[in-house]
């Protein structure tokens, strides 16, 4: 039975200080890497093992991968990533500080700009400083694929493609996976998996550095559980 480990990468710096971070890339704390030091020594005492793993293109989830894959010395394995894993694009709310976005804008916009399933935060301008079409990780998209803002739906139809070519015939043919990615880009997966619908997903938190984990027989699901 083939088993598929979810991991949200640990605190990152704009997470410590209440920042929307989206696409910005940004590390760890020390706090963050703690937790992933955590999260790889519960996959090894627990004895999962893997043939290959996923991530995006952002470090914070790059390093928290990086440290897992030491704790379980699993250095060698192959690592895919792909900016079809990135955390949920916040538009322009990116950078900005949470609480003070609530006090300007309203505690029910932020609420939905935060947990709705279809709307999206403000977008960014594409001659803006912070759009990702700048920066040369992304350069070899077409400008339609890289977004200016994004809602949790959004983020499910950038993702969902890339698990349904790369990722469930990995497990469907019995490897073990490890994908490490970002809250949002999680909870889209986990809709997904799980069913979910567009009102309850409002509620799904994905807590950071606490492996998920799937069994599969075969594209079916069999058991979950958090491994804490």
């Amino acid at each position: 039975m083939a088993k598929l480990v979810l991991l949200r990468h640990g605190e990152s710096l704009w997470n410590a200080e209440n920042r929307y971070t989206g696409w910005t890339d940004i590390d760890l704390t020390e706090q963050g890497l703690a937790q992933a030091r955590c999260a790889g020594q519960r996959l090894f005492q627990a004895g999962f093992t893997f043939d290959l793993t996923f991530t995006s293109v952002l470090k914070r989830a790059i390093r928290t991968l990086w440290i897992v894959l030491e704790e379980i010395d699993h250095f060698w394995l192959p690592v895919s990533r792909t900016w079809r894993l990135n955390e949920r694009h916040y538009g322009a709310l990116q950078g900005l500080n949470k609480a003070e976005t609530a006090q300007q804008f309203g505690e029910r916009q932020v609420h939905l700009w935060r947990r709705s399933y279809k709307v999206a935060p403000p977008a960014l301008q594409p001659d803006d400083i912070r759009y990702a079409g700048h920066e040369r990780r992304y350069q070899h998209l077409c400008p339609a694929d890289i977004p200016l803002t994004e809602s949790l739906q959004d983020t499910e139809l950038r993702l969902w493609p890339y698990w349904k070519s790369a990722i469930l015939p990995m497990l469907a043919e019995g490897a073990d996976v490890l994908l490490v990615a970002h809250a949002n880009s999680l909870r889209a997966l986990v809709k997904k998996l799980d069913h979910i619908g567009d009102q309850e997903v409002e509620e799904l938190y994905i807590p950071s550095g606490i492996p998920f984990v799937y069994e599969f027989r075969g594209v079916e699901t069999q058991e979950k559980y958090f491994l804490d």
